[in-house]
């Protein structure tokens, strides 16, 4: 189980503005005034993820923690009391960003003075732990690097033989309603997903798929929140699996024992395409309320 979060953790790296910016650039800024629909969709994995936790808890309690003993809400906060710090480290980061105050970049130097901050404060900070924590950081990097390389030839290979746009070409010739090409393109986007990373997944199919989409009169801000999904599971599908390489490299586990461990959550994204399909609105009438939009 703890495999399995973490290789859940490590996804979500895809927004619909992302989706939009690389697919059809004239559409980014709709996308980014409607971004807030994003949220709807990561409370509903989010209730999907936990219900399978707390299912699956319930019926392995050997497997558990064991309980412990009721505590006060004062109790919890002093014993949260050096988890706070870091909590309000990452709201600023990501506060900083969707406020408009910085740019990711920026962010991002923010969070690395307000941890160095944090660490002189509780007393942790010397030269021994900052160098193993950059040459941490660098390891780290490196092998996403890596992984991130081998992605790229093998996404040059796939575009230099065509076969993604042909797929995606034929199935916008087959003239499909619209729940029926939603179950083709989930399909076509897994089979890719497994071989193909999920930025350059968007680039090479969407100039083919995006016509035949709006055909069927699909909601484009839907279609992108569709997309998110599709691309993520990509993600936890071997055997080039971005969120796999990775955790293979941290844990050491091997590829099989990390795929079969991420394949719950797998189909449990397949079970949110299928929800925000037949229920639309859980995607759309949040947001709607909130930001007035459409």
């Amino acid at each position: 189980m703890k495999l399995s979060l973490l290789t859940i953790l490590l996804g979500a790296g895809m927004s619909v503005p992302q989706i939009y910016g690389l697919a059809r650039p004239k559409d980014f800024a709709a996308a980014v005034r409607k971004f807030p629909r994003n949220y709807t969709i990561g409370i509903v994995l989010m209730l999907l993820f936990a219900g399978y936790i707390a299912a699956w808890a319930l019926l392995h309690p050997y497997k558990t923690p064991p309980r412990e003993s009721a505590s006060t809400l004062g109790q919890k906060v002093y014993a949260a009391r050096h988890l706070i710090p870091a909590v309000l480290l990452i709201a600023a980061v990501i506060g900083s960003i969707y406020s408009g105050v910085a740019t990711p970049t920026e962010a991002a130097a923010i969070g690395v003075a307000g941890a160095l901050a944090l660490a002189a404060i509780g007393g942790s900070l010397s030269w021994a732990s900052f160098a193993a924590s950059v040459m941490g950081a660098m390891r780290t990097s490196c092998m996403i690097a890596f992984i991130l390389a081998g992605a790229a030839f093998l996404t040059v290979a796939m575009g230099f033989t065509g076969v993604p746009r042909i797929m995606a070409e034929w199935i916008g010739a087959q003239g499909f309603s619209a729940a029926h090409l939603i179950v083709v393109l989930t399909v076509l986007y897994i089979i890719l997903g497994c071989f193909i990373d999920g930025i350059s997944l968007v680039v090479l199919t969407s100039s083919a798929i995006l016509p035949s989409v709006k055909a069927a009169n699909i909601d484009l801000l839907w279609f992108g929140i569709f997309m998110v999904l599709v691309v993520e599971m990509a993600q936890v599908t071997p055997p080039v699996g971005f969120n796999l390489f990775v955790l293979q490299g941290l844990t050491g586990k091997n590829m099989f024992e990390v795929a079969r461990a991420a394949l719950p959550f797998f189909f449990l994204m397949v079970a949110a395409v299928a929800l925000i399909w037949f229920f639309p609105e859980l995607v759309t009438f949040l947001p709607g309320r909130m930001f007035n939009l459409r």
